[in-house]
C-alpha cells in the first residue's frame, strides 16, 4: 500500500526522494510527506491528498537543500486522511521523523505510556509512538540504528519503519517486519524504498532484507543487522528492468501500456523452461521430486486476480495430475482450520510477493509441514524468500492498480506448475508436456492478434457508459474469467458487476436479468467439451428472451451464437484449458475504456491500493 523512500548520498534528498514517491504513486495513497536532514536540523513537510498537493506546499515554502532525507505516500489506517496524519512524523522537540506502512497493534498501549512521561502526540496515528520511543531511546544510545533495534522489539504488528535523526547527519536507518523494504545501492549513495522502482533511475543493484531486521544507510556502506543486533546474511539481486519499463512509453495510462505488453510477457514467462534433456524446469525449486510425487492435495491461496488465476489452475492441475486441488482466499484460509499436512502442497499466488493475507496463509501452511511453492512476479519479496519453491513470472513492473499482465503470466505459470507435477508423477508423457508448451508458446503471437481487433470492443464500451450494472457469465475455466472481468469493471468503473457460472442462472440470478441489461457470456469451444458449448447457447437464449443485451466472446468459427448475440467479439481458436489466456484481454479492454469514458483515474482507482500489506 503506502510508499517509502529513503536516500543518502550527494544528490539533493528532497529531489531525490519526491521523484522516488511520484514512481510509487500506482500504490495507492491520499496523502504524503518529506523530511529533510539539513544544516544541523530537521525540516519537514506534508499534505492530504495528491503529491501535486505536496509540490505546490514544497513550492510556497521551500525546504532547505540536504543530502539525506526520507518521504512517504500514506494509506490512511489509523487516522483519516489528513495534513496531521500524514507522514512522517516528529518527535517534540522536532529532532526524529519516521515514515511507517503497516500496522503497530500495541500503539494504544505506548501511546498512554508516553503521554503519561508527559510526552504530546499531535496525530490520530499508530506512527508517530515511534517517533517519541527512538527520541526516548536516541538520547540514551546516541546511536539510531540501536535505537531502532529497542524500540522493534517493544513492537507488536507488521510494519516497516524508516527514521532520520538530526544528531545523526548521513544517516538513514529502516526496519522490517511483515512489511515490503528493499535497499538500492548506488555509487556513494544508498537508497531506501518498498519498491525498486523508487531507485530504478539510479541504481539496479539492490538488497534484499529479511523478517526483522534493521538496516542502516551510510554513503559508503550498508549495514543489516537483526533486532537482537546480530550481523545478518543479506542476499543482493540485479534488477533485470529499467527505468523505461516503469514510464508509461507513450501511453496514456499505464494499464493501457500493460495490456499491450502482453505477448510480451507471456512469451518471457515461457523463456527457459524446457531444458537440454527437453524436461520441464522451473525457477527455484527447493521441493525434491520425490516429494512431488508423495503430493495428494493441492491447495492454492490467493486474493482478488490471483485467486481468479488460482480458480483456472484448478482444472488444469486436476485434469493433467489428477490430484485433487482446492483453491481458497488466502484471507480466510487460516481461520477456516483448514487439513493441511506434509503430503499437501500450497501454491501461493501474488504479484507483489507482499501480500499480507497470503503471506499468512504461507506460514499456517508451513506450521502445518506442508511445502509452499509461489508463483510471484516480484524478485527478493517475501513471499519467494519464505517458500520452499518459487516460479518466477516474467511480467516486468506492473504499475496499475487493476492487473493486466500479471495475471496472464501467473496462469502460464500455473499451466506450467501443473505440468511440472504431471511430469514429475508420470500422469504426463514428455511428448504430452511438449505439446502443451508449443500450445503456450503460440498464445503469445494470439494475444497479439486480440489486441489488433479491439476497436468494436472500445467503442462497445463507450456506448455502455451510462449503465450501472454488467453481468458476466461463463462456464468452466470461462466462469473465472466472468469473475476477472466483473472484477475489472468494479475496479475500473465503479460499477455494480457480477461474474455467475451460467449454470447458476436459473438458481437465482436469472432475477436480475431486465431490459437492455449488458450481460457479458465467455462461451467455451464447440470442440471437445461440446455439451457445455450447447448449455450456455441455451443460457444465452434465456437472457435474451428476457431482453439482456448480449456480449458473446466466442472462438473464430463459432456459428452457433451468432443468432443471439447483440455483439459479438472473437477470439482465437485455442485449446480449451488455455482459452482464459485471449478470452480475458477483450475483458481488460472493455473496463478501462469504459472507466475513460467514466472520467475515471484508470491507472490508480479510488480506495484500491495496488499491493496490501496489512491483513
Amino acid at each position: 500500500m503506502c510508499g517509502i523512500v529513503g536516500y543518502v548520498g550527494p544528490q539533493s534528498a528532497l529531489d531525490v526522494v519526491v521523484a522516488g514517491l511520484k514512481r510509487l504513486e500506482y500504490r495507492g495513497y491520499d496523502s504524503a510527506g518529506v523530511a529533510v536532514l539539513a544544516d544541523g536540523g530537521l525540516a519537514a513537510a506534508k499534505k492530504a491528498g495528491k503529491l501535486v498537493n505536496l509540490e505546490k506546499e514544497l513550492g510556497d515554502r521551500p525546504l532547505p537543500t540536504g543530502t539525506t532525507g526520507i518521504g512517504h505516500t500514506r494509506w490512511a489506517t489509523h487516522g483519516a486522511p489528513t495534513d496531521a496524519n500524514a507522514h512522517p512524523h516528529l518527535d517534540n522537540a522536532g529532532r526524529v521523523a519516521v515514515v511507517h506502512n503497516g500496522i503497530i497493534e500495541n500503539f494504544a498501549v505506548l501511546r498512554a505510556e508516553l503521554e503519561e512521561r508527559g510526552h504530546t502526540l499531535a496525530s490520530e496515528t499508530d506512527t508517530e509512538v515511534v517517533a517519541h520511543l527512538l527520541a526516548e531511546e536516541f538520547s540514551v544510545t546516541a546511536d539510531l540504528a540501536e535505537a531502532m533495534r529497542l524500540v522493534c522489539g517493544r513492537l507488536e504488528g507488521a510494519f516497516t519503519l524508516v527514521a532520520v535523526h538530526a544528531d545523526a547527519p548521513d544517516v538513514v536507518v529502516g526496519a522490517r517486519r511483515n512489511s515490503p523494504l528493499v535497499v538500492g545501492v548506488g555509487d556513494g549513495e544508498a537508497f531506501l524504498a518498498s519498491d525498486v522502482a523508487a531507485f530504478i533511475a539510479h541504481t539496479r543493484s539492490a538488497i534484499e532484507l529479511g523478517q526483522d531486521q534493521v538496516v542502516e544507510l551510510r554513503r559508503d556502506r550498508v549495514t543489516v543487522t537483526g533486532f537482537d543486533g546480530r550481523p545478518a546474511d543479506v542476499r543482493t539481486f540485479h534488477v533485470d528492468w529499467d527505468v523505461s519499463a516503469a514510464e508509461k512509453g507513450g501511453y496514456d495510462y499505464f494499464m493501457l501500456k500493460e495490456i499491450a505488453e502482453q505477448p510480451k510477457a507471456v512469451a518471457d514467462t515461457l523463456l527457459g523452461r524446457i531444458d537440454a534433456a527437453g524436461s520441464l524446469c522451473l525457477d527455484e525449486l527447493r521441493i525434491s521430486a520425490a516429494e512431488l510425487r508423495e503430493v495428494d492435495k493441492v491447495v492454492i491461496v490467493a486474493c482478488g486476480t490471483a485467486f481468479h488465476a488460482g480458480l483456472i489452475a484448478k482444472y488444469a492441475i486436476e485434469h493433467w495430475t489428477r490430484i485433487p486441488c482446492e483453491v481458497e482466499l488466502a484471507s480466510e484460509f487460516r481461520y477456516r482450520d483448514p487439513i493441511l499436512d506434509p503430503r499437501t502442497l500450497v501454491v501461493a499466488i501474488s504479484q507483489s510477493g507482499e501480500t499480507m493475507d497470503t503471506l499468512m496463509a504461507l506460514r499456517h501452511a508451513r506450521e502445518q509441514g506442508s511445502k509452499v511453492l509461489a508463483i510471484c512476479n516480484t524478485n527478493g519479496s517475501t513471499i519467494p524468500r519464505e517458500s520452499d519453491a518459487v516460479l518466477y513470472t516474467h511480467a516486468g513492473p506492473e504499475v496499475a492498480v487493476a492487473s493486466t499482465k500479471a495475471f496472464l503470466t501467473q496462469l502460464v505459470a500455473c499451466y506450467l506448475v501443473a505440468l511440472y507435477l504431471g511430469q514429475v508423477r508420470g500422469t504426463k508423457w514428455g511428448d504430452e508436456v511438449g505439446a502443451v508448451i508449443r500450445d503456450l508458446s503460440k498464445i503469445s503471437h494470439e494475444v497479439e492478434r486480440v489486441l489488433r481487433t479491439m476497436e468494436p470492443v472500445r467503442e462497445l464500451a463507450r456506448t455502455l457508459a451510462g449503465k450501472n450494472t454488467v453481468l458476466f457469465l461463463g462456464r468452466h475455466v470461462g466462469y473465472p474469467v466472468a469473475l476477472e472481468g466483473a472484477l475489472k469493471l468494479k475496479e475500473l468503473a465503479y460499477m455494480h458487476a457480477e461474474g455467475f457460472a451460467a449454470g447458476e442462472l436459473k438458481h437465482g440470478p436469472i432475477a436480475l436479468i431486465e431490459e437492455d441489461l449488458p450481460v457479458v457470456v465467455v462461451v467455451p469451444s464447440p470442440r471437445g467439451r461440446s455439451v457445455l458449448h450447447d448449455k450456455i447457447v441455451s443460457n444465452i437464449q434465456e437472457i435474451r428472451a428476457r431482453g439482456a443485451r448480449t456480449i458473446v466472446i466466442a472462438e473464430e468459427g463459432d456459428e452457433a451464437v451468432v443468432p443471439y448475440a447483440d455483439h459479438l467479439i472473437r477470439i482465437p481458436v485455442t485449446p480449451t484449458l488455455l482459452q482464459p489466456l485471449v478470452a480475458t484481454v477483450p475483458l481488460q479492454v472493455f473496463a478501462c475504456e469504459l472507466a475513460t469514458a467514466r472520467g475515471n483515474e484508470v491507472d490508480q482507482p479510488r480506495n484500491l491500493a495496488k499491493s496490501v500489506t496489512v491483513e
